[in-house]
């Protein structure tokens, strides 16, 4: 009976979202190549290069097991949820998938991009991981834990208690374990962007917050007199006999700023550093070249060696404050003034290369996450590579692994859309990249193609369809509204197979396709590429290249 259900189910979903019998369509290869500038000069050796994950992987957390070191961001409404990343320097990392797998650890059921996953916390503590995160709109608050970082992960354990966002846990000496996070002031907020932190103790045995326990440890910021905005994702730390509070402050966007508190005891009050901020980009020179923009978001670190560093979020800006990358992953020492813990002294430029920290152990088999490289996925794994995620909740999967394609089944269903597009991206990692796919052409009542997403509001899908027999390329743009057709054409001197290709250059974006002689033609050149920009698209992610079948 359960086979029985689960196959009518499937079968009514095949007809609701694959309207005309849609076909699938193959896809044999997908290329990427990233060349930036900023990348041109490879670091010297015992130096490293910012960022340390190029492209769309924001609010990282970290924590450290024996000589190990696992790293988690930010996923939104992307599926598998959560990417997490090993290294045993800090510096070269290797993914080893995501913490959420399944719909019932991740069910993102029609969550606009900018929604689902906001903020985890990564914690080791007694042999065992733990994750705390958000899933707005949809559950909360919750944790997760898991013996082994590359998963399985528990299902969700839910903090109803907990409101807003960007939660941490804290492992006391005492054995008590508190959870803080963002939420809305006491009384009505004083003014926009009035917001404070939150603190709980957590019963890890009962897996349920101590609900007398929840007080206000700060409100506002850091001088509420002077209206801060938008204080948010709080770790708090014990380090030589202090309790430190990491706060982000000021907002996402240029005026973004990492800020500082600390008290001797958690039922006193946190006193704010008189330097702070303690990282921030906002008080340089906006027209500078090749500037690293909206620094804030911090996590912590004591290296084995006994040096501390901060991981964080920052972007790679172009025309002052757009990038369509996302913000990325750096990496900075932490240096002590005053008792006080300081990533960046003001004025000062976050480098892209600098010393690495002290740390004699290698990384085997790392991946490339920053830096000018080339990458390819032939499709020829028994599971689709790390780098794919899909939106929202791939379920049922609309994927198939073949022998060396990847079989998309067309839907009935859109970009623009809140229902699940057959759709595979990974990340745009480079301002300057080429991205191409090889495909086959679809049938009748289908298309295909390559794409770059932002939003269901900020996209490009450059497509193939047949119709009345004849091949037809199209370009569809979403510019904060519906898609629309911006260029067709027809071409006679292609084969069977047609590969397509996308190349940006920081504000362009332009579009070719290889005849069957192997030769490239453009079929539209220099399209605006600045409404993927975080800026002018709006929400918190990056831009991701893809491959997409739509039924017609």
């Amino acid at each position: 009976m359960k086979v029985a259900h689960l196959l009518a189910l499937f079968c009514a979903s095949y007809l609701l979202i694959n309207p005309a019998h849609a076909e699938s369509v193959d896809f044999y290869q997908f290329n990427y190549e990233g060349k930036d500038s900023v990348f041109a000069q490879q670091p010297k050796r015992g130096q490293f290069q910012n960022p340390i994950l190029a492209g769309f992987y924001p609010d990282p957390s970290i924590t450290r097991a024996g000589d190990d070191y696992y790293l988690v961001t930010s996923s939104f409404s992307y599926s598998p949820g959560v990417p997490i990343f090993h290294s045993k320097n800090l510096v070269n990392w290797k993914s080893l998938g995501h913490v959420l797998v399944t719909p019932k650890q991740l069910p993102l059921y029609k969550q606009q991009t900018s929604r689902g996953i906001y903020a985890p916390t990564i914690r080791y503590h007694d042999g065992t991981f733990y994750l705390i995160t958000t899933l707005v709109d949809v559950r909360g608050n919750f944790i997760v834990t898991a013996k082994d970082p590359a998963g399985p992960w528990s299902d969700p354990i839910l903090l109803p208690e907990v409101g807003g966002i960007d939660p941490d846990l804290f492992f006391d000496e005492d054995g008590r374990v508190y959870i803080a996070h963002n939420d809305a002031p006491p009384g009505e907020p004083l003014y926009e962007g009035h917001r404070a932190i939150w603190l709980w103790e957590f019963d890890v045995k009962t897996k349920k917050v101590i609900k007398e326990s929840r007080r206000l440890i700060v409100n506002g910021g850091t001088d509420l007199a002077k209206k801060p905005v938008w204080i948010e994702a709080p770790h708090i730390y014990k380090i030589n006999g202090w309790y430190y509070l990491l706060c982000a402050e000021g907002g996402t966007g240029y005026n973004h700023s990492e800020v500082v508190f600390r008290t001797k005891d958690l039922t006193k009050p946190f006193v704010p550093y008189a330097g702070n901020p303690i990282l921030t980009q906002r008080d340089l020179d906006i027209d500078r070249p090749n500037p690293i923009t909206t620094a804030g978001h911090a996590d912590l670190i004591q290296t084995k060696e006994g040096e501390w560093w901060s991981v964080f979020l920052a972007t790679r800006a172009y025309d002052k404050t757009l990038y369509n990358t996302g913000r990325e992953t750096f990496l900075l020492p932490v240096s002590w003034k005053d008792g006080w813990p300081v990533i960046v002294e003001p004025g000062k430029e976050i480098p892209y290369q600098l010393n690495a920290p002290q740390i004699s152990r290698a990384n085997k088999n790392a991946e490339p996450m920053t830096g000018n490289f080339s990458w390819q996925d032939n499709f020829s794994g028994k599971t689709l590579q790390h780098h794919w995620v899909s939106l929202r909740t791939a379920d049922p999967v609309f994927y198939q692994l073949q022998k060396n394609s990847v079989q998309l089944q067309a839907r009935g269903i859109g970009l623009d859309e809140l229902e699940q597009p057959a759709f595979l991206g990974r990340r745009q990692q480079h301002t300057h990249f080429k991205a191409s796919t090889k495909l086959a052409i679809p049938a009748e009542n289908t298309s295909a193609g390559i794409v770059a997403f932002q939003s269901e509001t900020a996209h490009y899908y450059f497509g193939v369809k047949t119709v009345n027999g004849k091949v037809q390329l199209f370009i569809e743009q979403a510019n904060k509204s519906a898609p629309k057709i911006i260029h067709t054409s027809s071409p006679v001197d292609i084969d069977k197979h047609l590969t397509l290709e996308l190349e940006g250059n920081a504000g362009t974006i332009s579009f070719y396709y290889y005849d069957k002689k192997g030769n490239k033609k453009p079929a539209l050149e220099k399209a605006d590429a600045k409404i993927l920009s975080t800026e002018l698209a709006g929400g918190f992610v990056g831009t991701l290249l893809g491959i997409h079948a739509r039924a017609e």
